[in-house]
């Protein structure tokens, strides 16, 4: 049975940097793109990034770029967010998320999903 659990989450404040992690298990490394959105209060969800088995990130949303880090050990099944320079208004529930082949940057895309994880940036 296909599982993805977030872990990493929790408050910092501004400036500061978080990593989450989403370990998958039941998934295919090979054939799995995995993903992460977020979904700010009162907000709907957004797409952060993604990665195919290969390594190859796409593509980052403009309001990360150069901020955070999508990256996966297959060997671990698993999936890294390093967050640097977090803004308050990065403030969100985390969610990973995966699909077989293909990449793409909607929700409705994406078959699997984990139950998120908090992260709020104090001002």
């Amino acid at each position: 049975q296909e599982h993805l659990v977030e872990s990493g989450g929790g408050l910092v404040q501004d400036g500061g940097s978080l990593k989450l992690s989403c370990a998958a298990s039941g998934l295919s490394t090979i054939t799995t793109t995995m993903a992460w959105f977020r979904q700010p209060p009162g907000k709907e969800r957004e797409f952060v990034a993604a990665i195919n088995w290969n390594g190859d990130v796409f593509p980052y949303a403009d309001f990360v770029k150069g901020r955070f880090t999508m990256s996966r050990d297959n060997a671990k099944n698993t999936a890294v967010l390093q967050m640097n320079s977090l803004k308050p208004e990065d403030t969100a529930k985390y969610f990973c998320a995966a699909k077989e082949w293909g990449v793409s940057t909607y929700a409705v895309a994406y078959k699997y999903w984990g139950q998120g994880t908090q992260v709020t940036v104090s001002s």
